[in-house]
């Protein structure tokens, strides 16, 4: 760990914070990751010891409480952790303002990740959903978000469900769609979403999600 030799609150958080993936990896426990599992699937790319690395150091610090149960392991934030997410906020304001979003960006996995994120639990249907996503720039990889309560699934493999929907986009339109740069009307004409299913499910597909928090603040 860098350590910069500074007493300045900024030098000493970011000997921390600015590690790369530290950010994502707390970004997804304040996003309601508990398991090494779900931690990973947010940070598509990261190495299981990378992983297992910096679990450790934010246990070390004081960030996050580790909790085993037979076999089952689990992560929370502490007090210290929680009081992270103003921080991380303001980071994606600023990002969503400033920063553009380039093709490299676009990673598939962590788009259709973050559409889980989004599902907003009291809209979609009662009982189990399951919507196949086909990414037009990713033929090769398949997706299903299995719908339910209390908690949305991604899954990249079969899940042994039959699909209710079938969801044709790419990366792209998915991003716009979050970031309120593109409505669902609007992707529809276009063709950049191709809805295949039940009417009644096709009509209130575009309802069962919500914008990301950072959409008011893109330029």
């Amino acid at each position: 760990m860098r350590e910069y030799g500074q007493f300045c609150p900024i030098a000493r958080s970011s000997e921390l914070l600015a590690e790369r993936w530290t950010p994502i990896i707390v970004r997804n426990l304040l996003n309601g990751c508990r398991t090494f599992k779900e931690i990973r699937q947010g940070a598509p790319g990261i190495s299981t010891a990378l992983l297992t690395q910096r679990l450790d150091g934010l246990e070390r610090r004081g960030v996050l409480r580790r909790t085993v149960d037979g076999r089952a392991v689990t992560y929370q934030l502490t007090e210290m952790g929680q009081a992270l997410r103003p921080v991380l906020d303001a980071m994606g304001q600023w990002g969503a303002r400033w920063l553009e979003i380039e093709p490299g960006h676009l990673e598939p996995a962590y788009v259709l990740w973050a559409t889980m994120k989004l599902v907003d639990v009291d809209r979609i249907p009662d009982g189990t959903t399951v919507v196949k996503f086909e990414l037009l720039d990713r033929p090769a990889d398949t997706h299903w978000l299995i719908l339910r309560r209390p908690q949305p699934e991604l899954c990249v493999r079969p899940s042994g469900y039959v699909e209710d929907l079938i969801c044709r986009t790419d990366a792209a339109t998915l991003v716009d769609l979050h970031l309120k740069r593109l409505g669902y009307a609007a992707a529809l004409r276009a063709n950049r979403v191709e809805l295949i299913g039940p009417p009644p499910l096709t009509r209130k597909f575009r309802f069962w999600f919500r914008s990301s928090p950072f959409a008011d603040y893109v330029s």
